[in-house]
């Protein structure tokens, strides 16, 4: 339980006026997309992957879309950059979730896009890879400076 004497609340009720307007605006609003991750390609090249290694600032919103051209089953696997973000959703054909955490990976079994939208929280280089196809060149990194 909280308690707060009379000063204590005088002092939090100013609080919000000292803040910018700038700071207290939804950080998740006015995110930038970032380069799409496309697995496979439409010619039957199914372990094509035209980029893979992209760099974001911490502390800002993004967009990554991963879309599969559906010749494989992809297991897009990123733990370690999943757990240094905030994600604040992920949309798959116009519907949304919103976890209370972040994946460990996301899955296709067939083509399709996952958009994740999320800030990220921890600067570093983090490893994407795709299970069991790594030895295709189906990897990256996700650079967060």
């Amino acid at each position: 339980m909280l308690a707060l004497g009379a000063a204590g609340i005088v002092g939090l009720a100013a609080i919000p006026a000292a803040i910018p307007a700038a700071l207290a605006e939804d950080i998740a609003k006015g995110r930038q997309r970032l380069p799409e991750i496309v697995l496979g390609d439409t010619n039957g090249n199914d372990y094509a992957v035209p980029v893979k290694d992209i760099t974001m600032e911490g502390g800002k919103s993004y967009q990554l879309d991963v879309t599969s051209n559906g010749g494989k089953e992809y297991k897009f696997m990123a733990p370690e950059f999943f757990r240094n973000i905030w994600m604040n959703q992920i949309v798959i054909n116009h519907l949304e979730i919103h976890p209370y955490g972040s994946p460990h990976h996301i899955e296709f079994d067939d083509e399709g896009t996952i958009s994740l939208e999320f800030v990220p929280i921890r600067t570093g280089t983090y490893k994407w890879w795709i299970e069991g196809l790594e030895e295709k060149g189906m990897q990256g990194t996700l650079t967060v400076k």
